[in-house]
């Protein structure tokens, strides 16, 4: 049975470098307005990749607020933004992510046979924008590449700040699903080893 590999970080296990932090997170965008999922475990540790963060704050400092940054400071529309993330999540297998977002994405107006699309990796909207969004993703998430009927086919609807905006996104929550997968980080609440009871494809 396999259970998570690091130590969950308390309030009073920290040192400063972590402390900072956990305050970010905590404290910040992600703890304003409606909480979709718990950012916190009852005794204050965090949960999902935001623990693992704490654990090398030097680069968890620059994490947290990239991801900030993606979840609060571009131009993409939250959909879009959540429909990006639930393609990472089905692609890389990864049951935290798609636990937190099918969240956040009932929240900004994704419905259940839109989720349910997204889980078998075939998502398509009748937004041109949305689409297009989707297309670009699913070509990084499948093949690391874009070529260039691609990528003038994306250019039809999306900026190249939008483009670089779904880039980053992609990675980010690609790095947060390899972290989860390394140490081994599941859902609240739920044994790793457990098998899983949702339904996306691995």
């Amino acid at each position: 049975m396999t259970t998570e590999r690091l130590r969950r970080l308390t309030p009073e296990d920290l040192d400063d470098a972590q402390r900072a932090v956990y305050d970010l997170i905590a404290g910040g965008d992600r703890a304003k307005g409606p909480q979709h999922f718990p950012l916190l475990a009852e005794d204050g540790s965090l949960n999902g990749p935001f623990g693992v963060m704490l654990h090398a704050p030097g680069i968890g400092a620059v994490l947290q607020d990239l991801g900030a940054a993606i979840r609060f400071r571009t131009d993409l529309t939250a959909r879009i933004r959540e429909i990006a993330i639930l393609q990472v999540a089905q692609a890389m297998g990864s049951e935290f992510e798609w636990w937190a977002h099918e969240r956040v994405g009932r929240a900004v107006g994704l419905t259940d046979d839109e989720l349910l699309s997204l889980a078998v990796g075939g998502f398509h909207s009748d937004d041109p924008t949305e689409n297009a969004s989707a297309v670009f993703c699913a070509n990084l998430l499948s093949s690391n590449v874009v070529t260039d009927s691609e990528f003038a086919s994306a250019e039809e609807h999306l900026s190249a700040e939008q483009m670089i905006n779904l880039t980053v996104l992609v990675g980010y929550y690609r790095t947060l699903a390899q972290l989860m997968q390394v140490f081994v980080i599941g859902v609240p609440g739920r044994n790793p080893a457990d098998p899983a009871d949702h339904h996306h494809a691995h």
